[in-house]
């Protein structure tokens, strides 16, 4: 997309000699947002959350949240990522944490969106829930899937396998007509 703007956030002096290889139109589309620091692929998410000022993920993140930039893409520690995201750009009412979501070409036709991808250690029913119903808008207004199919992945088909919370999840859905 010619009128994509990418913002970089990080340290100048690393990121700059890897745009040698792009052109000068990819060039021009690209930004060097300073950062001081980088958050450590293996510290614990608390820690990193308090240590976070100056980070590039925390830059960016502010970014989102200012306006400047419309979306944060990051392959550091995620953990901390949904962390400082929960806490710089606030779930939407009614949601308890942000989940992590992909979309995976689908095998006979379309794309299927997965969300929550093991970013939570432990998820209750309620969880589950409001993922599920952020799942089936994300699918229906961005992805453009009509009436998207919801469905919870468990450790069979009977409904009386599986966890709690899964099991109880699947019940409330069943009462939302939208999903």
């Amino acid at each position: 997309n010619s009128q994509l703007t990418l913002l970089l956030v990080g340290n100048p002096d690393a990121i700059t000699p890897l745009l040698a290889k792009a052109d000068f139109e990819q060039r021009s589309r690209l930004q060097i947002i300073p950062a001081q620091s980088v958050i450590a692929s293996d510290a614990r998410p608390s820690q990193a959350i308090r240590a976070s000022r100056g980070s590039s993920m925390r830059v960016a993140l502010e970014l989102v949240k200012e306006g400047r930039a419309q979306a944060c893409v990051s392959a550091g520690n995620t953990g901390a990522l949904m962390g400082l995201a929960k806490l710089l750009l606030k779930p939407l009412e009614g949601i308890e944490r942000p989940a992590l979501v992909t979309v995976l070409p689908h095998q006979q036709k379309g794309k299927t969106v997965v969300l929550d991808l093991g970013a939570n250690v432990d998820c209750d029913s309620t969880m589950l829930v409001q993922f599920a119903i952020m799942g089936s808008v994300l699918a229906e207004e961005v992805v453009e899937i009509p009436n998207p199919r919801v469905a919870l992945l468990n450790i069979g088909e009977e409904e009386v396998k599986g966890l709690d919370s899964i099991r109880d999840a699947s019940a409330v859905l069943k009462t939302i007509p939208s999903i």
